[in-house]
């Protein structure tokens, strides 16, 4: 039997995706100003009202209107299909950290007690899952199409065979112009899912399946209800990989939903760059107010050149995976989020990101050896 898996992705006009981009835009925003600063930020976004609910703990003010235009403006007010800049409304429901969390927090422990995933394999050049990348990349070259056909909300899947190593379906999903029908464009979007595949070295000999239904014409918040958080396959791995409890976006680096899930790609990606497994996935997690992680686990899926708990042993040894030290080595207090917010938050090198970088490569292989 075939092993094939699936993984999706969706547009930075996706509601939810939205929701994302905003939380991470005021993230970027207030560590602008303030990189101490503590935020947890949630956006609901449906029709043309938004909310924003959470958290803030800082002196400065930002102007939310702004930062939300900003965004809108940013993804394309004309490929959204309305002007959300005139009509949106926004209520701010904000108020600050909770003294409870915050005394732990100040001594340099966790924000919240969780599980973090972080995933890497050999199969592309960023050590990601090559379904998820193709996904991704033809959604960019979506974005980026000149044509006025195409709107701003839309979904991509790929069902890639592990082994024959082909792609056998490539389903999208994009919202159009209500002047226009699929028979009109679906020569283009098959042509950029082939150049998507052609990327990563596939050819493009798969079922191609371009807006099922047969129209979408109605998206982004007018057909769903968008909320911060609810796409976090699309933020990490496709599908692929577990995910722990907690979403990204809105969330200062002091959360270990975040900046945890960051570590743990690094020290998988690490491994994988090493050569010492070619795919593998590590679990952290954490307690709150208490600094060093409870458990580290390391699973190559039998690929590993040494056992597991060898390579756990490695870690330990040369990652420092307290909350406050993976802020400092990842320099997580850089108002870096609002690129992140869409198109994935793993194997982003283009963004120069430290959770990319493979810098431990050498002191793993001590470790391994000696």
């Amino acid at each position: 039997m075939s092993k094939i898996i699936t993984c999706e992705q969706v547009s930075n006009g996706h509601p939810d995706k939205i929701c994302d981009q905003i939380a991470d835009a005021i993230v970027t925003d207030i560590l602008q100003h303030d990189r101490n600063a503590r935020v947890a930020i949630e956006c609901l976004l449906k029709k043309s009202q938004l909310f924003i609910a959470g958290e803030v703990t800082t002196d400065y003010r930002p102007n939310y209107q702004q930062i939300v235009h900003d965004v809108f403006n940013r993804i394309g007010t004309e490929k959204l299909g309305w002007n959300l800049t005139e009509l949106l409304r926004i209520g701010i429901l904000v108020d600050k950290q909770s003294p409870d969390i915050a005394l732990g927090v100040d001594k340099g422990g966790a924000g919240d007690q969780g599980i973090m995933y972080g995933y890497a394999t050999n199969e592309t050049a960023e050590q990601m899952p090559i379904p998820y990348m193709v996904a991704t990349k033809f959604l960019q070259l979506l974005k980026n199409h000149p044509s006025k056909m195409f709107r701003a909300d839309a979904k991509a899947q790929v069902s890639y065979d592990y082994d024959t190593g082909r792609i056998t379906t490539f389903l999208c999903s994009v919202q159009h112009s209500p002047d226009v029908e699929v028979s009109d464009f679906r020569h283009i979007i098959e042509s950029m899912m082939v150049l998507a595949a052609c990327e990563y070295g596939l050819d493009g000999d798969f079922t191609k399946l371009v807006n099922p239904t047969g129209r979408f014409v109605l998206g982004g918040s007018y057909a769903d209800c968008g909320v911060t958080g609810r796409k976090l396959a699309c933020d990490t791995y496709g599908g692929i990989g577990r995910h722990g409890g907690g979403a990204f976006s809105g969330k200062d680096p002091t959360k270990v939903d975040r900046s945890g899930a960051y570590a743990a790609r690094w020290v998988a990606k690490n491994i994988v760059a090493a050569g010492l497994a070619k795919r593998c996935e590590i679990q952290l997690a954490y307690a709150i107010g208490v600094a060093e992680p409870v458990s580290i686990m390391v699973e190559t899926f039998g690929t590993g050149v040494v056992g597991d708990d060898v390579l756990e042993k490695a870690v330990e040894k040369v990652f420092d995976l307290r909350p406050a030290a993976i802020i400092e080595q990842l320099d997580l207090r850089k108002p870096i989020y609002k690129q992140l917010a869409a198109y994935g938050h793993m194997g982003r090198e283009e963004l120069g990101v430290k959770w990319e970088n493979t810098d431990k490569v050498e002191a793993l292989k001590a470790a391994v050896n000696g």
